[in-house]
C-alpha cells in the first residue's frame, strides 16, 4: 500500500525527524517473532533498528487501519527491554501518549535492539492449535519516517509441525522458521499470517483469471477445514463476480485468511491482498456455511477495492500514530456493506431469498425501533466512530452504534436505484464501480477521495443532485427507516408472524414485537426506548429469568408473545437487576412480528436484477 503518486508526502504531517534516526533507505529494520509459545498465549519479539547516538522516539502502532481508531493493543505489550552494544538502554513512556517511548541511544551505537512480549488476550487471535498474527501487535517503529518508507526484514518462528498462509512473499523457509522478503512497514501491517497445526489452502482462482486467489484456513480441528465442493465453487464465483463488478484488481495475488475457532474473536479485517476473517469452528460443516461465508468474506474482499484502494482522504495517514478522521465511513464501510451482500448473492453464496430476508432485517433494525435515529443522524455515527463505535454495549437502539454499516447498505442501494432511474436503465452501480474502483493493477496502492470527488464521479455516471441527496440522508433524524432503495427496486418491508429465515439476526421475533433483544441465557442486550417491554420496566443489562410464572427459555418467551395475541392477558416477566428481582407487566397483544420483503407488483423488480450473476452474461 502506498500513497497515490499525486499526493505529496512532504505536505503530510509526518512529525519531526529525530537526530537519532538514520536514513533507512539502505538499512532495514529486522523483526523476528517467536510464536513457539502460542499455546501459552504469549509471543516474543526481537527487533533491531539502525540508529545514531542521541534522543530517539519509538512508537507502538496506535491508529490501526480498518479499525478506524486508536485501539492498538498497547496493554498487551510486556517485558520491554532496549539495549545497544550489549548494554541496557533505559526508556521512558511519554506522559501524554502511552503508545510512545523515549530512549537516548549511547555514543558509538549504530543499532538499537528491543526485546518484548505480546500477551495474546483470551478470545483474541490464538488458541492451542492456531495463531493469526497481525504484525501491528508485535512491531515497534521509529518516529520521523512515513510507514511506506520504513523497510522491514521479518521472520516468524512457528511451533513444530505448524503450517502457514499469507500474502507476504517468502524469502526462505527451513523447518518451522520462515523469512519473508523485505517489505515496507505499511504493507507489513497490511499482511497478516495464519499459522496452525490444522491448515488447508484451497485454490479458488476462476478459469482464465491471471491472478492467483486462494483460501488459507486454520482451525482447531482437522474436520473443521472440510469446505464443501459447493462452497468452494461459490467462493470461486465470488472472485469472478468481483472482477465483473469492479473491472480491475489492485493486488499481486489474494488470500482469504479464515480462522475457524470458538475461542478467538469473531470478526473480519480487510487488507489489500488478504482479509483476516474469523468464524466459529464448525461453521463450514453446517447448512448455513454459504450464508456465513457470504456475510463476512464477501464484505472483506470488497474492501480491497473500496477502503483499501479507494480510501477517504481523511483516513489515509502516513503513519500509525496520527489520528484519522472518520467522517466518510458511510462510504468506506457503507458502500462495502452494500457491495458485499450483492457479491454474495451474485456468486451463489446466498440465495435470492436469503438476500431478501437480509435486506428486510436491515431495514427493520433501522426503523421506528431504532429510536436513536430521532436524535443522532447517520453522519454522527461515522464522525464519532473512534470514540463511540465498537466499544459501546447495550442500549444500542437509543444510543446507536456503527450504523454507518447497515444504514450505509440502504443508502447505497438507493444510490444504485437512482443511477438506474436517472440514466433510464443505461447505467448501473456496476458502471460506477468500474469508474471509481478501476484503473491499472499496480499492486497495493491508495487513491484517496473527498466528498466532492465522490459526488463528481457519481455525476459522471448519472447526473443528479447527489450532494443534496447525501446531505439529506446523512443529516436526517426521521424515525422511519430509509427504505427508498428497496421501494425503488420494486419491493417493500412488511411484518408477519412467519419467522424470518434469518431468525438469529438481531432476535427479530422479540425486537419488533415487545422491543427486546434477549440472549439465550436471558440477558437483555437491548430494550427499545418507548417500546412495550421498556415501558414495563425492562432495560438493557437486566436478566430475564421468568415468563408468565415459569423459568425463562427463548421458546417460552416466544410462546407468551404469541399467546398474548389471542387473549387480553399481559405478559409477566421476572427480571433480575442489581441482585434484586423485579416483576414487569408487558401490555402487548399484536403477536410475533418478523420482517420480510414482498414484491410491489406495480413496479419492475430491479432489486432482483441487481443481484443476478454477471459472469457468463
Amino acid at each position: 500500500m502506498k500513497i497515490r503518486p499525486t499526493t505529496s508526502l512532504a505536505l503530510l504531517p509526518v512529525g519531526i525527524l529525530m537526530s537519532a534516526l538514520v536514513s533507512l533507505s539502505a538499512q532495514n529494520i529486522s523483526l523476528t517473532v517467536d510464536a513457539t509459545k502460542t499455546r501459552n498465549k504469549i509471543l516474543h519479539a526481537h527487533l533491531v533498528m539502525p540508529v545514531k547516538p542521541g534522543p530517539l522516539t519509538v512508537y507502538y502502532p496506535k491508529w490501526i487501519p480498518g479499525e478506524h481508531g486508536p485501539d492498538g493493543p498497547i496493554s498487551s505489550l510486556a517485558g520491554l527491554h532496549f539495549e545497544a552494544e550489549g548494554k541496557a538502554v533505559p526508556w521512558q513512556r511519554d506522559l501524554l501518549d502511552v503508545f510512545t517511548f523515549h530512549v537516548v541511544v549511547p555514543e558509538g551505537a549504530s543499532k538499537l535492539e528491543a526485546n518484548y512480549d505480546y500477551i495474546e488476550p483470551d478470545g483474541g487471535s490464538a488458541t492451542d492449535k492456531l495463531l493469526i498474527l497481525e504484525w501491528n501487535e508485535v512491531a515497534l517503529y521509529p518516529e520521523g519516517t512515513p510507514a511506506n518508507k520504513l523497510m522491514y526484514d521479518t521472520k516468524l518462528i512457528m511451533p513444530e509441525g505448524w503450517k502457514f498462509g499469507s500474502s507476504l512473499p517468502v524469502a526462505e523457509q527451513s523447518g518451522n522458521e520462515v523469512s519473508f522478503k523485505p517489505i515496507s512497514f505499511e504493507l507489513l501491517v497490511d499482511s497478516p499470517v495464519a499459522t496452525g497445526q490444522y491448515y488447508r489452502n484451497i485454490d479458488i482462482t476462476p478459469a482464465g483469471e491471471p491472478i492467483h486467489h486462494q483460501m488459507d484456513m486454520v482451525a482447531d480441528s482437522e474436520d473443521a477445514l472440510n469446505m464443501s465442493a459447493k462452497d468452494q465453487k461459490a467462493m470461486t464465483n465470488l472472485v469472478a463476480e468481483s472482477g465483473k463488478l469492479f473491472g480491475a484488481r489492485h493486488y499481486r495475488d489474494y488470500h482469504f485468511i479464515l480462522g475457524l475457532s470458538d475461542h478467538v474473536a469473531h470478526f473480519g479485517l480487510e487488507h489489500h491482498e488478504s482479509n483476516d476473517s474469523r468464524l466459529p469452528e464448525n461453521v463450514l460443516l453446517g447448512p448455513g456455511s454459504g450464508m456465513a461465508l457470504g456475510g463476512l468474506l464477501a464484505h472483506e474482499f470488497a474492501h480491497s477495492w473500496n477502503g483499501k484502494y479507494r480510501r477517504p482522504a481523511d483516513l489515509a495517514v502516513p503513519g500509525f500514530e496520527e489520528p484519522m478522521k472518520t467522517d466518510l465511513l458511510w462510504g468506506y464501510e457503507g458502500l462495502t456493506d452494500y457491495v458485499g451482500p450483492l457479491l454474495a448473492a451474485r456468486s451463489g453464496l446466498w440465495t435470492p431469498d436469503q438476500y431478501h430476508e437480509y435486506m428486510a432485517s436491515i431495514a427493520a433494525s433501522l426503523g421506528p425501533g431504532r429510536t436513536g435515529r430521532t436524535w443522532r443522524p447517520l453522519r454522527d455515527t461515522a464522525d464519532a466512530e473512534f470514540g463511540m463505535g465498537f466499544g459501546a454495549r447495550g442500549w444500542m437502539s437509543w444510543r446507536r452504534g456503527t450504523d454507518y454499516y447497515d444504514e450505509g447498505d440502504l443508502l447505497w442501494l438507493e444510490v444504485a436505484t437512482i443511477i438506474h432511474r436517472e440514466s433510464h436503465g443505461a447505467k448501473s452501480i456496476d458502471d460506477f464501480c468500474h469508474a471509481f474502483h478501476g484503473g491499472a493493477n499496480n499492486g497495493p496502492e491508495v487513491r484517496t477521495y473527498t466528498f466532492d470527488q465522490l459526488v463528481s464521479d457519481l455525476n459522471a455516471i448519472a447526473p443528479f443532485d447527489w450532494a443534496t441527496f447525501f446531505h439529506s440522508r446523512l443529516d436526517s433524524t426521521a424515525k422511519e427507516s430509509p427504505v427508498g432503495g428497496i421501494e425503488n427496486g420494486g419491493w417493500k418491508v412488511t411484518y408477519s408472524g412467519e419467522p424470518s429465515k434469518l431468525e438469529g439476526r438481531r432476535n427479530p421475533g422479540y425486537m419488533y414485537s415487545i422491543g427486546l433483544q434477549v440472549s439465550a441465557d436471558g440477558t437483555v442486550g437491548d430494550s427499545v426506548v418507548g417500546g412495550p417491554a421498556f415501558e414495563a420496566g425492562v432495560s438493557s443489562g437486566m436478566k430475564l429469568v421468568g415468563v408468565n410464572g415459569r423459568v425463562f427459555t427463548p421458546d417460552l418467551l416466544g410462546a407468551a408473545i404469541k399467546d398474548a395475541k389471542d387473549d387480553s392477558k399481559p405478559i409477566t416477566l421476572l427480571v433480575v437487576v442489581d441482585e434484586f428481582y423485579r416483576t414487569c407487566i408487558v401490555n402487548y397483544h399484536d403477536g410475533p412480528r418478523y420482517p420480510h420483503l414482498v414484491r410491489e407488483e406495480s413496479k419492475p423488480d430491479y432489486l432482483d436484477e441487481l443481484i443476478k450473476a454477471r459472469v457468463g452474461q
